[in-house]
């Protein structure tokens, strides 16, 4: 919030000099207010500045942690499957393997007998 700051030669008249005093406090507090506000925003930079020094420590004490132990941290948090959704899960994916097994051999019979019929073999 700049506002214009106009400036009078100084006369010799009396009531120039009276609105010079009062353009000079117009001034002044103009000045203030700037200070103020230059103020406040050094000290949202110092607080910034104190925020990512407070992270990067955070950080290097993670890596400190070593990597076994953060493995070990990570393994305490999985939820393990009981015996029952293990045979549900095994049995899921042996039946999308053969499924897939079975699309693949006949892509591959159906590619063979095609390129035999295009290249003329028996």
């Amino acid at each position: 919030m700049a506002t214009k700051v106009t400036r009078i030669k100084a006369r010799d008249d009396a009531p120039k000099a009276k609105e010079e005093s009062e353009e000079i406090t117009r001034k002044v507090s103009v000045k203030a207010k700037n200070s103020e506000s230059k103020k406040s925003k050094a000290e949202t930079k110092t607080k910034a500045k104190a925020v990512k020094k407070a992270e990067k420590q955070a950080e290097k004490k993670e890596k400190k942690v070593g990597y076994f132990r953060g493995a070990v941290r990570e393994l305490r948090q999985v939820r393990w499957p009981n015996r029952k959704e293990t045979w549900k899960m095994t049995l899921s994916v042996i039946v999308y393997v053969v499924i897939l097994a079975v699309i693949i051999m006949l892509l591959d019979a159906l590619l063979q007998f095609i390129f035999t019929k295009i290249l003329g073999g028996n």
